[in-house]
C-alpha cells in the first residue's frame, strides 16, 4: 500500500485501482488498449465523513466501485481515483 500525502474531504475517498488484467483466463494476453478498467481496489485515504454520516470504509479496504466512479488524478506517477463514498458498491 502506497503512502500518499492526499486528505479527502468530507465524505470523498482516494482508492489505488487494482491492475489490469494481462491475459485472459485462457491464457491470451490482452493489449492495453483491450483492458478492462478495474472495479476494484484498495482504500488509501478517508475524509472526515459528514455530519451525521460517518464514512463506513477505512484506510485498507478493498472495494468495488462503479465502472465510470470517481475522478482519475496521478501523484507522483501512481494513479488513483478519488471517489464518494457513495460511488463504492462493497467491501471485499
Amino acid at each position: 500500500m502506497s503512502n500518499v500525502n492526499i486528505k479527502p474531504l468530507a465524505d470523498r475517498v482516494l482508492v489505488e485501482p487494482a491492475a489490469a488484467e494481462e491475459k485472459t483466463a485462457s491464457g491470451l494476453y490482452i493489449p492495453d488498449t483491450a483492458k478492462e478498467k478495474p472495479q476494484k481496489g484498495t482504500v488509501v485515504a478517508v475524509g472526515s465523513g459528514k455530519k451525521d454520516e460517518p464514512l463506513t470504509v477505512k484506510v485498507g479496504d478493498q472495494v468495488l466501485y462503479g465502472k465510470y466512479a470517481g475522478t482519475e488524478l496521478s501523484v507522483d506517477g501512481q494513479d488513483y481515483l478519488i471517489m464518494r463514498e457513495s460511488d463504492i458498491f462493497a467491501i471485499l
